[in-house]
């Protein structure tokens, strides 16, 4: 959107859509952590991080202003672990983005990957062009709406192995909401780059729009899948190869 022509120092990359297919999250991971949550809370029913998460959400529920949410709290179940297990299963079917649930699904998803009952499908042209980066010394960092841990798991084990050394930096929701430019003003700042010289990819537009109400450059992710088709005004790419680091 902007027509000053900048060298790329750092890329900042979402992941669903971006990195890996949408599709992994909704029907992957999401079902996952909906059918595991109940088990994983009942076994760790007494850690205090776990607990206290529990405990946040249910306190997220109880103040939710969302007429459903309201409804099903009314006649939720009495024993605690069901009960958080009920809004749990609901914000996921909602696809809400709550934090306390971003960091359990997080730990959730770390006993899959470590079973081998999951596995993270990235997109062929990942691996090799964030190497390719890393040989020309850009800075890469990770921002995604799901949390840091879930981030580097999915990194962790991915089809093409081990890529989380490729990262520098990682960010979630706890930076901010990422369609608020506020969160990308943060990010620049905590990896010291000025926002001219980052680059920022995306397949969502009001986040790509974001970015660069803060000066950062940013290119739209059209993968097939995605929900979002319609680039402009940004210029679109079906692979990380396609992007131009000066322009």
């Amino acid at each position: 959107m902007s027509d000053n022509k900048s060298t790329t120092t750092h890329i900042v990359l979402d992941i669903e859509g971006t990195t890996c297919p949408v599709d992994y999250v909704t029907e992957v991971l999401f079902p996952y952590a909906s059918k595991e949550a109940a088990a994983y809370l009942k076994r760790m029913r007494g850690n205090n991080e776990i607990d206290t998460l529990a405990k946040d959400i249910l306190t997220a529920w109880e103040n939710d202003p969302d007429t459903e949410a309201q409804k099903l709290l009314s006649s939720h179940p009495e024993d605690p672990i069901e009960a958080t297990t009920t809004y749990i299963q609901w914000l996921i079917r909602n696809d809400r983005k709550l934090t306390p649930l971003k960091t359990l699904q997080g730990k959730i998803w770390d006993e899959g990957y470590k079973r081998g009952e999951l596995l993270a499908p990235i997109f062929k042209d990942v691996a090799p062009t964030l190497r390719a980066w890393t040989k020309q010394n850009i800075v890469i960092t990770s921002y995604s709406s799901g949390s840091i841990q879930a981030q580097k798991l999915l990194y962790q084990y991915s089809t093409d192995g081990d890529l989380r050394q490729l990262f520098s930096h990682w960010f979630d929701t706890t930076v901010g909401n990422k369609k608020d430019a506020v969160s990308y003003a943060k990010i620049c700042t905590t990896i010291g780059a000025e926002p001219s010289s980052v680059l920022f990819v995306s397949d969502v537009t009001a986040e790509l729009v974001a970015a660069t109400e803060v000066g950062m450059r940013a290119y739209f992710s059209k993968r097939k899948g995605n929900p979002e088709q319609i680039s402009s005004p940004f210029l679109p790419i079906e692979s990380l190869s396609d992007i131009s680091l000066n322009q």
